[in-house]
C-alpha cells in the first residue's frame, strides 16, 4: 500500500513539474532580431540575459548584407533588425514600398576613408580610383565625406543620395568604383582608397581613428537604430530591447571593446 501511494505521489509530482515547466515556457516571449555581426550582433548577444530575466527569449539572426534583413523584417520573418541608419531605412522604404520605422537610436559607426597605398589623402594622384558603397544612402554618405575632405565638390542639389553623377568639381579626376558595402574591405588593396562603413571595417581590423585617412565626425546624422515594421514600435518586447541596449552595461562594453572610437553611443 505504501509503495502504491509513493508511486502515485511521484507521478503527481512529475505531472506538476511538467505543467509548471510548460507554463514557464509558454509565458516566455520570443523576439527574433536580425543583425550584421559586428558590433550589432555582439551588442544584442550581450543583453540576452537581461531580456531573459523579463521573460523574453532573444534570438539573434546574423546577416552579412544590407538588403536581406529588411526584406525579412517586412515579410514578418523577424521582429526587428539592427544594422542601419534612418536615411538608409527611409530610402529603402521609398524604393521598395516597405513600412519600416525607427524604434530607437543606439550608436554611430563613423565612416572613414582607408587606403593601403597612400598614407594621406594628399598623396592621391590624378586619376586615382576610390571605391565607395553602391547602395543609395551610403554612396551619398561616402561622397559627402569625400567632399568634407576637400577631394570633390557636389552639386548644390545633390542631397543625401548623391551619386558620382552629382560630382560638380573633381580636381584629381578621381575614378569611382561602386562596390557592395560588405565587399569594400576585400577590394581595398586593389584601389587607391575606399570609403568603408564601420560595421564592415571593424571585422576587417580597420579602426577609423587609427587607420582612417579622413573620418566622419561624431555629430553624424547616421545613427544606427533598432528597426521594426510600422505599428510594432510600441511592442513591449521592442521597448525592452531598446532599453536594454541603451544601458550602462552596453556603455561599459563599448568602452572596453571599442576604445578608439570605432563605435560612438548616442544615449
Amino acid at each position: 500500500m505504501k509503495k502504491t501511494v509513493a508511486i502515485v505521489l511521484i507521478a503527481l509530482l512529475a505531472v506538476s513539474f511538467a505543467f509548471a515547466s510548460g507554463a514557464k515556457e509558454s509565458s516566455s516571449q520570443v523576439l527574433n532580431v536580425g543583425a550584421t555581426p559586428e558590433p550589432h550582433a555582439e551588442m544584442l548577444n550581450l543583453v540576452k540575459d537581461d531580456l531573459a530575466a523579463q521573460g523574453i527569449t532573444l534570438n539573434v539572426i546574423e546577416f552579412t548584407d544590407y538588403v536581406t534583413p529588411n526584406e525579412a523584417l517586412e515579410s514578418g520573418q523577424i521582429d526587428a533588425n539592427f544594422f542601419q541608419h534612418v536615411p538608409y531605412m527611409d530610402s529603402f522604404n521609398k524604393e521598395r514600398g516597405f513600412h519600416l520605422v525607427n524604434a530607437g537610436g543606439i550608436h554611430v559607426e563613423p565612416l572613414a576613408v582607408y587606403s593601403k597605398k597612400v598614407a594621406s589623402l594628399k598623396e592621391l594622384k590624378q586619376g586615382a580610383t576610390v571605391a565607395i558603397p553602391n547602395d543609395p544612402t551610403n554612396e551619398g554618405r561616402a561622397l559627402l565625406l569625400l567632399q568634407s575632405a576637400g577631394l570633390i565638390k557636389l552639386a548644390a542639389d545633390a542631397g543625401l543620395e548623391a551619386t558620382p553623377l552629382n560630382v560638380a568639381e573633381n580636381p584629381l579626376n578621381l575614378k569611382f568604383r561602386e562596390i557592395e558595402a560588405a565587399s569594400l574591405p576585400r577590394v581595398l588593396a586593389d584601389v587607391d582608397a575606399a570609403v568603408i562603413n564601420g560595421n564592415y571595417a571593424i571585422p576587417a581590423g580597420l579602426i577609423a581613428t587609427r587607420d582612417g585617412l579622413f573620418v566622419e565626425g561624431a555629430d553624424s546624422p547616421y545613427v544606427n537604430i533598432i528597426t521594426v515594421k510600422s505599428g510594432n514600435e510600441n511592442d513591449p518586447r521592442i521597448q525592452a530591447l531598446v532599453k536594454a541596449l541603451q544601458s550602462d552595461e552596453v556603455k561599459q562594453f563599448v568602452a572596453e571593446r571599442y576604445p578608439n572610437g570605432e563605435v560612438v553611443l548616442v544615449f
